[in-house]
């Protein structure tokens, strides 16, 4: 259960289960009372993301990055590869609008082609109108010194954005976060001008064998993409001498999490990862992580039942901990536990309030241990104020 092809993928590929266990594919979620027949006399509910509990004010502004020393993998007529990112950082204040959650152009197609295939009924849900609260463009806060940067990469088929309340909180306590879009992959991405490339057709037959080949595949898209774009960081504008380049980590959900640990295996520039609840695709699945790996997991996601798991612990040789939240799914780690907290099957049974607020605090530690030297004893054992947790190494 642990890599789910969202939205573009559920309808195709409901209920098919990988033998081993490893791979699964959601089931279309049947809409309830959070996502209520469409109508055009209804306007749609209006969405929140919590609010982020740093100390810093929070700016963003989405960068479109071109590769030009590769073509695209997945589109062979394009002769070079573009990426959108966003970039989160503590701001100085600012009287600029909040930025959107979604851009409105990708948000109207994820309403439209996305939303829809996880029982969400296209008109219900205002994606559009949902903010963040980073001010849009705001100036960086120059206070805060030099820092850490954190990169994100979504689940398979995801947007960027589904990961904005953990990226949000990141921000506000000091880190520069990179969040990233890989395009033709991603449902769909919205580029400057309003152009929107949409994710290439899956193939007919979703054989447990052509996803897994897929998954490779998107892997090593991936780390091409995310090596870029650690490339690039210091030359986008505005972000010479404040991105600390020395520290460096990374949060992935799903297959993200897994392109994650890969990458601090491959990649000298990168020292932790954190894992969302992906299975492991690809080498690092067999040799394990020798740097820092944090590993959040669902309810029913454990090594026993994930051989992925039970080979990269067993191979890690680094700093490693595993967050297992009781009553959490395989979207409990994604922005819409909170904006659609009604789709159990996708979300789970645990509190949005409480899944947030453990994923949060636990993964601020880890990168404030590992990249800003803070000790914390969150890692040492059991502690009250999170009951939701069970903490092993």
């Amino acid at each position: 259960m642990s890599i789910h092809f969202p939205a573009r993928r559920a309808t195709a590929a409901a209920g098919l289960v990988l033998a081993a266990g490893v791979l699964s594919m959601a089931a279309p979620v049947a809409a309830d009372a959070t996502t209520p027949a469409a109508d055009a006399t209804v306007r749609p509910r209006k969405l929140t993301l919590p609010a982020p509990t740093g100390t810093y004010r929070i700016g963003t502004r989405a960068v479109r990055l071109v590769d030009s020393s590769r073509r695209d993998p997945l589109v062979k007529a394009k002769p070079y590869r573009e990426l959108m990112v966003s970039i989160w950082y503590p701001a100085a204040p600012s009287h600029g609008p909040f930025a959107p959650h979604m851009a409105p152009k990708a948000a109207a197609d994820w309403d439209k082609r996305s939303a829809p295939g996880m029982g969400i009924k296209a008109g219900t849900l205002d994606w559009a109108g949902t903010t963040t609260h980073a001010r849009q463009d705001a100036p960086i806060d120059r206070t805060a010194g030099r820092l850490p940067v954190v990169l994100f990469t979504p689940g398979d088929g995801g947007p960027r954005t589904l990961g904005t309340a953990l990226v949000e909180d990141l921000a506000g306590r000091g880190y520069l976060v990179i969040t990233v879009d890989h395009t033709y992959e991603a449902d769909q991405v919205e580029f400057p001008g309003g152009r929107v490339e949409r994710a290439v057709p899956l193939p007919a037959k979703l054989t447990p064998a052509v996803i897994a080949r897929l998954l490779r595949t998107h892997s090593k898209i991936r780390l091409a993409d995310l090596r870029f774009v650690l490339g690039r960081i210091g030359r986008i504008d505005g972000l010479s001498g404040v991105a600390d380049l020395s520290k460096v980590g990374i949060l992935g959900q799903s297959i993200g999490g897994s392109v994650a640990a890969q990458l601090t295996r491959d990649d000298r520039r990168v020292d932790a990862a954190v894992n969302l609840d992906g299975s492991y695709v690809g080498p690092v699945a067999r040799t394990g992580a020798r740097k820092p790996i944090l590993q959040f997991a669902a309810q029913e996601h454990t090594r026993a039942g994930d051989p992925s798991w039970k080979s990269f612990w067993t191979a890690t040789t680094g700093w490693k901990r595993e967050v297992r939240l009781a009553g959490a799914a395989h979207g409990s780690f994604t922005d819409l536990q909170v904006l659609v907290p009604g789709m159990r099957d996708f979300v789970g049974t645990i509190a949005p309030s409480r899944s947030v607020t453990a994923q949060r605090d636990y993964l601020a530690a880890f990168f404030d241990l590992h990249l800003k030297g803070r000790p914390t004893t969150l890692f040492d054992g059991a502690d009250p104020r999170y009951p939701e947790v069970t903490l092993s190494r």
